[in-house]
């Protein structure tokens, strides 16, 4: 168990430092200069000068790389140009949003699409399967941003249940908050749900046709105990894989839909700070976002070796 954690974990840090290159590269090769972008065509040579100093954009690419990764090891994120804030305060505030958003659309999807792609291969070729994949395939067409004006529409327009955009911070009301971004994340949560109850229902099927069902069920066992203990926790297994690659789908959602519901976001963040070109804000979101999914790959690694012990013992 050690050793397959540990081989895993030296592949996170290697794919980090891969992603940290790419990342660094690739803004940096986007057509256009940088502190023309941000102070406009009308700057004098001296002040672009004196902002092409302070970005560091005169040095050679390995040195700016090397104080960039200095700056984060250090816990020195530096400071936005546009907003005159440290980029570590800007990222704790709008992770504040964003964290919240995507952990409940997670768990959202997962409280739909299990129940559902279960009760779908318990009903197999009924009425209750015919729904659940009629409800699949619209998930699978519509997406997320557009579910999430519909549901303004419905819940906010008309309805006047959730406000329909903002964000009332945690500190002023937890309930306001969560009111704030129960329908981004419902948005983002039905759409996965679509998928995690096609790919439930197929692995359970799957699963309940194997030996080991046949001879739990000839032992005398309760279906319920057989479905719930047996069949449903080896079809888990690659439903974990599905939602790990979820998350990171979702944290890229969020761009669109925090823009959507006009939240002030780590989505939204990044959104500004490549339209201004706000490269010390790019860089550090786009590096946490890929922290984020990465490490959300190792947490699925050990989630596998929790349920198939073959895994521990390799």
């Amino acid at each position: 168990m050690a050793a397959y954690l540990g081989r895993r974990f030296i592949g996170l840090i290697v794919a980090l430092i891969l992603v940290s290159l790419l990342v660094f590269l690739a803004i940096r090769v986007v057509p256009g200069d940088p502190a023309q972008i941000m102070l406009g065509t009308e700057a004098d040579p001296t002040s672009l000068h004196a902002l092409r100093e302070r970005l560091g954009l005169n040095e050679p690419f390995y040195v700016q790389y090397g104080t960039w990764i200095n700056g984060l090891l250090t816990g020195r994120l530096g400071e936005s140009i546009r907003y005159g804030k440290p980029i570590g305060e800007l990222i704790v505030s709008r992770f504040a949003v964003t964290g919240p958003l995507a952990l409940l659309a997670v768990v959202i999807a997962l409280g739909l699409g299990i129940p559902l792609g279960t009760f779908a291969a318990t009903h197999r070729n009924r009425l209750g399967d015919y729904g659940v994949m009629a409800f699949s395939q619209l998930g699978l067409a519509v997406p997320a941003f557009w579910a999430g004006i519909l549901l303004m529409l419905l819940f906010s327009v008309q309805l006047q249940w959730f406000p329909a955009g903002g964000f009332i911070p945690w500190s002023k009301s937890v309930g306001g908050a969560l009111r704030s971004i129960f329908l981004p994340s419902l948005s983002l949560g039905v759409i996965h749900a679509a998928v995690i109850a096609r790919l439930t229902r197929s692995t359970l099927l799957e699963v309940m046709g194997e030996d080991y069902i046949r001879t739990a069920r000839g032992k005398g066992l309760v279906e319920r105990i057989v479905l719930y203990k047996h069949a449903l926790r080896n079809a888990l297994i690659p439903i974990i894989t599905l939602v790990g690659l979820q998350f990171a789908s979702l944290l890229g959602g969020t761009i669109i839909i925090e823009n959507v519901f006009y939240l002030p976001g780590l989505g939204r963040l990044a959104y500004q700070a490549i339209n201004t070109r706000d490269l010390p804000v790019v860089q550090d979101v786009v590096l946490l976002i890929t922290v984020l999914v990465v490490g959300m790959s190792l947490l699925v690694d050990i989630a596998y070796a929790l349920l198939d012990p073959r895994i521990r013992l390799e």
